[in-house]
């Protein structure tokens, strides 16, 4: 299976990785500011500069888990480890220089480092990965799941307000939410994913704005056949 490179573009921002829209929207402003108009996904997921609330010499630490609630679940035994960024200054005021620590062990995956990145690359780190077991588990063309995900979050999405727990108060962000494989043409060579679901929770209070992750399939009769999530943890150094 062919690798769909992440570094490279991931090195000149987000809003150049394929993951995110052709063209940005507006900058996304906070739930109270939006006068009941919801932003764009793909805008408040790539496009816009999360790391500028992050201090140099700070670490971020985002636990993550995989797992499915059936017997001999498609992706093996349950993989629970953690993502860590350690910031670093930029030459760009609203960049940051970051060294990534994805996973432990054996479960080491290879990322980074990203210099001058604008946005919070665990985002598309994680889809990255996510991406890469779904396609060997299918035996489906990467670009096609990619795609799929891409055009759901830019045509299907719903986004809205919600409130997030952080340091004791409750903050503002969006929660987005889409099932970009419904109704798609090879839902027969998707074995129950294609009831996938992914949310996505953001706050602009939150270091790195990423709050949390979560690609869910459940099975016809209501099984977990696929949680994978990522979670930040402001619990951590």
């Amino acid at each position: 299976m062919r690798r769909i490179g992440f570094t490279a573009l991931a090195l000149a921002g987000l809003s150049g990785f394929a993951w995110a829209a052709s063209d940005p929207g507006p900058p996304a402003v906070a739930p109270s500011q939006a006068a009941g108009k919801a932003p764009d996904a793909s805008d408040v997921l790539f496009d816009q500069p999360q790391m500028k609330n992050t201090a140099p010499g700070s670490t971020l630490t985002y636990g993550y888990l995989r797992r499915s609630g059936i017997e001999k679940g498609p992706f093996g035994p349950p993989i629970e480890d953690t993502i860590q960024l350690t910031v670093e200054p930029s030459k760009i005021e609203s960049s940051r220089n970051i060294v990534v620590r994805m996973f432990s062990g054996a479960n080491r995956v290879p990322a980074g480092p990203f210099v001058d990145m604008p946005g919070n690359p665990v985002l598309p780190l994680f889809l990255e990965n996510h991406l890469k077991g779904m396609a060997g588990l299918l035996g489906a063309n990467p670009r096609y799941i990619k795609n799929a995900i891409r055009k759901g979050l830019r045509e299907r999405a719903t986004v809205t307000p919600t409130q997030v727990s952080f340091k004791g108060r409750q903050v503002e962000g969006w929660r987005i939410e889409v099932k970009p494989f419904e109704g798609d043409v090879q839902t027969d060579r998707m074995r129950g994913f294609d009831a996938t679901t992914y949310t996505f929770v953001t706050s602009p209070e939150i270091p790195g704005e990423i709050v949390s992750i979560e690609a869910h399939a459940k099975t016809p009769d209501g099984g977990d056949l696929l949680e994978e999530r990522l979670s930040y943890d402001q619990n951590a150094g």
